[in-house]
């Protein structure tokens, strides 16, 4: 879709600064700067090369370097100014009636030091504190128009999963495989980019790998990696082939306006043998655990506890999210516009579930030389459990 449709609503916008500054007074700072893009987006509407600042009092405004007049399209903000250089940022918070703060927050989480050194260089008289966990936070809890465009982006998800079983076939390469999946996803609107927050995280679409190629460890912090077409990228599909009787495994990120859903389901040419099978049936039985106990008020720690013991009882303690020092220490993360937002569902979190979160739900089990078995869902947090957003089918998939 194009045109204003796609433009994010005042109400929501104005909802978010709301928040933020609500934040800002308990917190006695006087104002947060921020440019970090998926932040800058949320709070603006608009991805352009800008500068957001947000007083605790008043109205915030929008300095933009490039491209000013497409800003002004994109975010329903009433102050969206033309600049330079950061220098002029102070002087801009005077001509538009607010003070230089004392204490400025901004996101120190991503910030580079270079650029930290700059600030702290333009705002002499200023102490700037971190404000990425405030804002991480408000992010974390996700408005109605929010839920409405992640459950777009999952019906998005089904869709490329269900042309899955009409292109997979014995002796297509990975490489090949992804391509024509991430080709479907592209022609639906897919917009070709997986945001992350994590320092030198990235990836493309997400993992299409068969068989033991799927075990393949890599860097990423995910219980999955695969070979990647080199030592440059190291993780993703490879130039292996998909053989008959062997998992394929579809972890998938979908994104409509934006917003993020992240799907995983396997596919297998002629079946697979009886203890993957298994194996499948008992990650659902951990995904309908935790979809009953993920309620508000619930740590997100415990959540990560349960899994594991129930992994346990089933018999997969050994590979369930990885093998020995591989395996990955959480069962699922929040989603929004960025992949990894709050909450985790890791090991010692104590981060309390709220209604209105996201999360992808992702119990896996790595058997190394053999492949991947399990399932990803994204889920909204409600009162009674989480609510599922994906609706293809959940167990393997034979061609």
């Amino acid at each position: 879709m194009s045109g204003i449709e796609t433009y994010t609503p005042l109400s929501e916008i104005s909802a978010r600064i709301r928040k933020l500054q609500d934040s800002l007074v308990q917190k006695k700072i006087e104002g947060v700067l921020i440019l970090q893009q998926s932040d800058l987006f949320y709070f603006s509407g608009t991805s352009q090369q800008a500068h957001l600042y947000v007083p605790a009092e008043g109205d915030p405004v929008l300095m933009v370097r490039k491209d000013s007049d497409r800003a002004k399209k994109e975010s329903p903000l009433k102050k969206i100014l033309p600049f330079k250089s950061p220098r002029q940022i102070p002087e801009i918070i005077k001509e538009n009636s607010l003070t230089v703060p004392l204490k400025l927050g901004m996101e120190l989480d991503v910030l580079p030091a270079n650029l930290y050194f700059n600030f702290q260089h333009v705002f002499d008289k200023t102490e700037i504190i971190d404000i990425s966990h405030t804002i991480r936070l408000i992010r974390a809890v996700k408005s109605s128009y929010e839920t409405d465009m992640i459950r777009k982006a999952a019906q998005m998800s089904d869709r490329v999963a269900a042309i899955v079983p009409e292109i997979l076939s014995e002796g297509i390469s990975e490489i090949e495989l992804a391509g024509l999946i991430e080709a479907e996803a592209r022609s639906l609107g897919h917009q070709g980019i997986i945001k992350m927050r994590l320092f030198g995280a990235e990836l493309f679409y997400g993992h299409v790998m068969a068989g033991p190629s799927a075990a393949v460890t890599s860097y990423l912090s995910s219980p999955t990696g695969g070979p990647g077409v080199s030592p440059a990228i190291a993780q993703g599909p490879g130039f292996r082939k998909v053989k008959a009787n062997e998992p394929v495994l579809v972890d998938f990120v979908c994104v409509y306006r934006g917003y993020l859903s992240d799907h995983t389901r396997i596919f297998a040419v002629n079946g697979l043998p009886d203890d993957l099978l298994s194996a499948q049936e008992s990650m659902l039985d951990v995904q309908n655990l935790i979809k009953r106990e993920a309620r508000p008020g619930v740590s997100a720690g415990n959540l990560y506890d349960m899994a594991v013991e129930r992994a346990s009882e089933l018999g997969y303690a050994d590979y369930f999210m990885g093998v020995g020092e591989s395996r990955i220490r959480f069962i699922g993360h929040g989603v929004g516009l960025e992949l990894d937002e709050y909450p985790f569902l890791a090991k010692g979190q104590d981060l309390q579930l709220q209604e209105g979160m996201v999360i992808a739900l992702e119990p896996k089990v790595i058997f190394p030389g053999k492949g991947v078995v399990g399932i990803e869902n994204t889920h909204l947090v409600t009162a009674g459990g989480l609510e599922q957003f994906g609706k293809f089918k959940e167990d393997i998939s034979v061609v």
